[in-house]
């Protein structure tokens, strides 16, 4: 069989079992900025998979209920890059920066080193191309698939599936010969945190969530804050400065280094991530960019994520703003309208454009803050337990450290939280890193764009 794709003149011929490029060089759709599906296709209650639940009924209307823009690739014939269909943009393949076939600690950069990448592959004229650039933190996660599952407390890797799609493009776990942990897969964004400079916005397709990672490593040897941990059937894997791994504390880089991180460097759709909302003057905002329509205002209270996807219902129930077919979005649909630019430290607001209204919160320091967003994706853990749900932090990402609450990971951070359950059961957070279990957050309603119901 033979598939012919064209792309404003210029056409690339695939055999089946073959994938092979010339050089596409725009998006095929007219949107800037086309979000690209979670592939999240597993239905969850609040721990278990379930089969497809009927509209009426409870855990109605979650990711898997709804298909988007599918995940479209193109592996170039040298094997060098990775064209997504679906963006328009042009990825490095993989993070081996030193060529040498192995992905390993000694392919990470530092943020310095990471930003002279680019130079260097456009001198080079990599992939045949010479505009390359560092992502934003917004491109970088066009490529996570909430398929994967989050390794957090594995000691091996075998049986684990990462958060991008590894038909395309190359990947590794953690290098634990070197003393890492099997989570630390963090790719740099160019995306500084707007109040903290020293915070580096990255997403980690190994346990599947966009943090504000320090740029030095804290602590004496071997002393490394384990991001991203989480419970595993009700519990925390235990810790003792660095996780047991095979029953023997390893050491990381000494405290104070500089942190390293995977990079791989995109071009093309210089628009890809930028928003254009109107406000149509009836309680909805257009983003033109997305195709998007979102409400204005937030559910105004919080509320755990079964009641949260019942809300969303009920909304439609009362045709809320003229509509019926809102739904709860997933979780890269959400990320899509945070605005990198604000936090309430440095715009006093929340990480959204004005046009939006967001509910103020006080935080678990006493402060004003902003709520944690559901999105109707599940963060499905190793074991197949499906008991935590994705949210975006649109303020500070609260983290219970060194004695106090403060903001660990950023406005603009995407984590996951429990669907159901008692906070008081967390008064210290969740994880080395306290992360705050709020576990009733807020909604914000979505709609349109080019998704099917299942």
């Amino acid at each position: 069989m033979i598939i012919i794709i064209s792309f404003s003149g210029c056409t690339t011929q695939k055999d089946a079992g073959e994938t092979k490029s010339t050089s596409p060089q725009q998006t095929t759709t007219e949107l800037s900025y086309p979000i690209v599906d979670t592939g999240q296709v597993t239905y969850y209650d609040n721990e278990n998979v379930i089969t497809d639940p009927e509209e009426g009924k409870a855990f109605y209307g979650q990711d898997a209920q709804y298909s988007g823009n599918q995940p479209a690739y193109i592996l170039s014939s040298d094997g060098l890059t990775v064209y997504d269909e679906v963006t328009g943009l042009t990825w490095q393949q993989s993070p081996d920066t030193n060529g040498d076939g192995e992905i390993l600690a000694n392919d990470k950069l530092t943020l310095s080193e990471a930003q002279e990448l680019p130079v260097k592959l456009n001198a080079e004229n990599y992939g045949g191309y010479s505009d390359w650039r560092l992502p934003t933190i917004k491109e970088q996660y066009s490529l996570i698939l909430f398929n994967g599952t989050d390794p957090s407390g594995e000691t091996g890797n075998s049986d684990l599936n990462p958060f991008i799609d590894t038909n395309y493009f190359s990947f590794a776990y953690g290098d634990t010969d070197s003393g890492e942990r099997i989570i630390d897969s963090q790719y740099a964004s160019e995306t500084l945190y707007v109040y903290e400079d020293s915070l580096l916005f990255g997403v980690n397709f190994a346990d599947g969530r966009i943090k504000g990672y320090g740029l030095t490593m804290p602590g004496p040897t071997g002393d490394i804050p384990s991001e991203g941990m989480q419970e595993q059937n009700g519990q925390i894997p235990p810790m003792n400065g660095m996780p047991e791994q095979n029953g023997t504390q390893i050491n990381g880089p000494s405290g104070g280094t500089d942190k390293t991180f995977f990079v791989t460097c995109v071009r093309g759709n210089p628009d890809y991530g930028v928003n254009d909302f109107s406000d149509n003057g009836d309680g909805t905002i257009n983003d033109s960019s997305t195709g998007l329509t979102w409400s204005q205002s937030d559910s105004g209270t919080g509320m755990n994520w079964e009641e949260a996807l019942a809300w969303v219902q009920t909304k439609n129930e009362e045709n809320y703003l003229g509509y019926s077919d809102w739904r709860l979005p997933n979780v890269k649909e959400l990320q899509s309208i945070v605005d990198y630019s604000r936090s309430p430290d440095t715009s006093d607001s929340a990480a959204i454009d004005p046009v939006f209204e967001c509910t103020a919160i006080t935080n678990e320091a006493g402060e004003t803050d902003y709520p944690y967003y559901w999105s109707g994706t599940t963060h499905a853990a190793s074991n197949g337990k499906g008991s935590f749900a994705s949210y975006v932090s649109f303020g500070r990402a609260m983290g219970y450290m060194e004695g106090e609450w403060q903001d660990v990971h950023g406005a603009g951070a995407q984590k996951s939280d429990p669907k159901a359950g008692d906070t008081s059961d967390y008064p210290e957070g969740n994880g080395p890193q306290g992360d705050a279990i709020r576990i009733d957050n807020y909604v914000r309603l979505v709609r349109g764009g080019d998704v099917s119901i299942n």
